[in-house]
């Protein structure tokens, strides 16, 4: 598998080639890096690897420890482990949210718990995911 290099995606900011093979399985390249995604057993897959939004929460979990540990970095901030749970849901009238909890090792004050969470807001993966990225398909 090979990333594209077309002229127009020369901007691209990330990109991943997936390649759906057995059933439900998709075998995903970014960059030298290898992964698989697949729907659970009780979707009809064979659970051998997350699913499709286990994978988008994977990716805001870590855009959002990322920014969080490079800030604290910039003010001088102890933050150890840092952990990020993420929780994605339908409510009873088909509104989709994510809940994301956030806790690390080390003592924070009150004031540095609150900026982190303005932080938290402002990630890259946050706002993309907040603010609903428009997606062109096309057939090649």
């Amino acid at each position: 598998m090979v990333c594209p290099t077309d002229k127009e995606k020369d901007g691209a900011m990330a990109r991943v080639e997936v390649l759906g093979r057995y059933h439900y399985q998709q075998d995903i390249q970014v960059r030298q890096h290898c992964l698989k995604a697949d729907e659970g057993e009780s979707m009809g897959g064979q659970d051998q690897g997350p699913n499709p939004y286990e994978l988008l929460l994977s990716g805001l979990g870590a855009c959002t420890s990322i920014t969080l540990r490079m800030y604290a970095e910039k003010k001088g901030w102890e933050l150890g482990e840092i952990h990020v749970g993420l929780h994605f849901y339908r409510d009873d009238q088909g509104g989709e949210h994510i809940d994301r909890t956030l806790t690390c090792s080390a003592e924070l004050g009150d004031e540095q718990r609150q900026r982190l969470l303005e932080i938290a807001a402002k990630t890259p993966v946050t706002r993309t995911v907040r603010q609903g990225t428009p997606i062109e398909t096309e057939w090649k």
